[in-house]
């Protein structure tokens, strides 16, 4: 039972959080409140695999997480550089 709890505490904290991403002032705190549902995904994807006996849905929350890692920096390379091919230079420089 408290990990049903768990779940819907999970479940509203996502929803919390896709409220601050559609609602940020800026690029950056959307950025960020993505990478938080992401974050919240995998311990959601976590929690209900094990609710389940299905310890292989805990590889599929670490595929998850590297994906969530990986976009995060890639985005933020984006709004830093302008492109994904300019390497060290940033948008000012050119």
């Amino acid at each position: 039972m408290m990990f049903v709890a768990g779940m819907i505490a999970i479940l509203i904290a996502m929803t919390l959080i896709l409220v601050r991403a559609f609602l940020g002032p800026t690029v950056f705190d959307r950025i960020l409140a993505v990478n938080s549902f992401g974050t919240k995904t995998v311990l959601f994807i976590a929690v209900y695999g094990f609710l389940t006996g299905r310890p292989e849905f805990l590889d599929i929350a670490l595929v998850y997480a590297l994906i969530n890692f990986i976009g995060t920096i890639a985005v933020l390379r984006f709004f830093e550089y302008g492109d994904f091919t300019s390497l060290g230079q940033k948008r000012e420089d050119r």
